[in-house]
């Protein structure tokens, strides 16, 4: 009986979520083999359940099983892939999705995979044939958000007429000729009239402050306007009574007009 020799190397044995040699590994219904953590990690962000190498969708979440022919090869040969230090994301860069310790820069994002990878994990992308084809771009934060639900391209468009996001396809089926400019160039334009509004925002706080304290002095001297006439008129009223006092025959008519314009004064 003839024996069948298998040579196995690194890339056999690695696992190309995380690219190093696999630790529990188990099989996709696809035929692919991933780390047990790497795989439930990997379908832990994802709406949809599909292979990563392959993108085969799965239904249902697949039930995985340690693969145990394939973890005694690991055990066997006990290879490792080298992964050279690479820098830490930084404030206000996109961070790897798939590191599962200290998450390193991405440097491209698959628009197929729905993930941003750093160089260390980019490498199936530019090793598998399958992987090849799929379109990378410069690394861009929660992909899922700027995909088009309608097409499943990316948001790369606006559209001025109705003020969206839109992808291509959307140009030549909802949004048909309506005018589109490239989703950079708005970005742009929004962020160069918002620096204006902000600019202009102390100024016109100042000139609502001002607008107010006039208004208020306006208010006040309103009143003292209206006080000093009350007073006026209450002290022709007086004058008045007293000459009508002095002045009238203290019959009941005349009484009975002196009380009335008193009880008016007050």
């Amino acid at each position: 009986m003839a024996s069948a020799n298998t040579s196995w190397s690194e890339e056999n044995l690695s696992c190309t979520i995380c690219l190093d040699v696999f630790n529990s590994p188990v099989t996709t219904p696809c035929g692919h083999n991933f780390c047990r953590t790497c795989i439930h990690h990997f379908w832990d962000k994802k709406l949809e359940y599909k292979c990563p190498l392959c993108n085969e969708l799965f239904h249902t979440r697949p039930d995985l099983r340690v693969n145990t022919l394939l973890s005694e090869v690991v055990d066997r040969f006990g290879t490792s892939v080298r992964v050279k230090e690479e820098p830490c994301v930084e404030p206000g860069e996109v961070p790897c999705d798939v590191c599962t310790g200290t998450q390193l820069k991405a440097v491209k994002s698959c628009l197929v995979c729905l993930i941003s990878y750093c160089q260390t994990h980019l490498e199936p992308h530019q090793r598998v044939t399958v992987l090849k084809k799929h379109p990378l771009v410069e690394p861009m934060d929660r992909l899922e958000d700027r995909m088009c639900e309608k097409h499943d391209r990316i948001l790369e468009l606006f559209c001025k007429k109705e003020q969206v996001c839109v992808c291509l396809l959307c140009t030549v089926t909802d949004h048909k000729s309506h005018p589109v400019v490239p989703l950079k160039e708005e970005y742009e334009v929004k962020t160069a009239q918002l620096g204006k509004i902000e600019a202009e925002v102390p100024q016109r706080i100042q000139e609502r402050k001002l607008k107010i304290k006039e208004m208020k002095d306006a208010v006040d001297l309103s009143k003292k306007d209206a006080d000093k006439e009350i007073a006026d008129a209450r002290q022709a009223l007086t004058s008045l009574i007293g000459s009508m006092v002095t002045g009238f025959l203290p019959t009941t008519m005349g009484w009975y007009l002196v009380i009335t314009l008193l009880s008016v004064s007050l």
